[in-house]
């Protein structure tokens, strides 16, 4: 009997069949979520009328997003615009320490703060709604946002925790760490599972996470699709 693939092996269709279901685009072939959201997409399976549907949900203009533990075709009418090797890393428990910052929850009236640091910082696709997905606190400077992390993927029993950055002028200061060990004992506390994806060669970035408790469960493949 073939074994079942783990929910974190194909992260983006798991949330999309699960409990992103209701903020996603198309049907039980393929998947996107909402573009105000951000652009993550992924089909049921590589048969070709999933891999038709995926290309179908194409923007005109921006990218579809993938994140696969193993390579999947390109869908007809699609391109690779961009692909690197990620690792996939979870968290059973947090290391100890608390923020010796003040950090306070980001609601819908930060959106805008949020989107302007994180199209600054680039921690990865983050639209004008991504901050509804959940869970984000921040540290504000002299009136400024200036750090925050929070939650995305959401795959059935496990949370993702994104959008960390932190703002040029005030980087060095243990934000980012801060911030990430609220977040993922949260998840911890609901139950759930706190994971999170790096590029592979993001050394300091990895090391941070181990130090705060991840470790790397396996190699992800991030894959941009834009129409050819």
């Amino acid at each position: 009997m073939a074994v079942a693939a783990h929910p974190l092996d194909r992260p983006v269709w798991s949330a999309l069949s699960t409990r992103w279901k209701p903020l996603s685009l198309g049907d039980d072939a393929a998947r996107r979520l909402a573009p105000e959201y951000g652009p993550f997409a992924a089909s049921a399976d590589t048969f070709p009328e999933s891999l038709a549907a995926l290309a179908a949900l194409a923007p005109a203009e921006g990218v579809l997003v993938r994140l696969e533990a193993e390579t999947q075709p390109v869908p007809p009418g699609l391109a690779v615009a961009f692909a690197a090797d990620a690792v996939q890393m979870i968290c059973d428990a947090v290391t100890p320490g608390e923020p010796d910052f003040a950090f306070a929850p980001l609601t819908d009236a930060d959106a805008p703060e949020m989107l302007a640091l994180a199209l600054l910082t680039k921690p990865g696709p983050f639209a004008e709604r991504t901050n509804r997905l959940g869970g984000f606190i921040g540290v504000r400077i002299g009136g400024r946002l200036a750090a925050m992390a929070g939650e995305r993927m959401k795959p059935a029993g496990f949370t993702e925790v994104s959008g960390v950055c932190t703002h040029p002028d005030v980087r060095g200061r243990g934000y980012a760490a801060g911030l990430m060990r609220v977040v993922a004992r949260r998840i911890l506390e609901r139950g759930e599972m706190p994971f999170l994806h790096a590029y592979a060669d993001n050394a300091g970035a990895i090391a941070l996470y181990e130090s705060l408790g991840f470790r790397i469960r396996r190699p992800i493949h991030v894959t941009m699709l834009a129409r050819a």
